[in-house]
Order: C-alpha cells, then structure tokens, then sequence
C-alpha cells in the first residue's frame, strides 16, 4: 500500500510555510525591536510577514563565451 503525499516525512518539515507560530513571531518582532519580551503581551501579535526569497536561475555558459573568458586574463596578464 503506498503512503499518502501528506502523510509522508523527510523534508516535509524544511519547506517554507506562510504562517508562523507564536514563538517564531515573537523572535522575528523581537529582532526587529517591536516586541519586548519582557513585558510584552504574547497575545494579540501584530501580523509577521514570512515571505519566499525566489533567486533567479543564471544562465549556462556556452563553449563561446567560456573561450573567450578563458582568453580575457591571459591577455591582461600581458
């Protein structure tokens, strides 16, 4: 019998989730220096963004352009 996809571990645990838990919250407003955990309230939190970072992709080199790289510092050398 096969596993359910939701059901499965691993790296489940690693992807980037939108919703943050308490305690995570208060460490990013702590950091930030808009909570203090001293004295603060831990309810009633004002809302955390947790956005995904996407990098874009960078291109391969072609055999063309790596030659001429290749060349460019032996004719600075020079």
């Amino acid at each position: 019998m096969s596993l359910d996809r939701s059901l499965k571990s691993g790296s489940g645990l690693a992807k980037h989730r939108n919703v943050l838990t308490r305690a995570e919250r208060i460490e990013r407003l702590a950091a930030k220096g808009n909570f203090d955990p001293a004295d603060g309230d831990p309810l009633g939190l004002v809302k955390v963004a947790n956005r995904k970072l996407v990098t874009g992709k960078t291109k391969k080199k072609g055999k063309a352009e790596e030659a001429a790289e290749g060349d460019a510092p032996a004719a600075a050398a020079e």
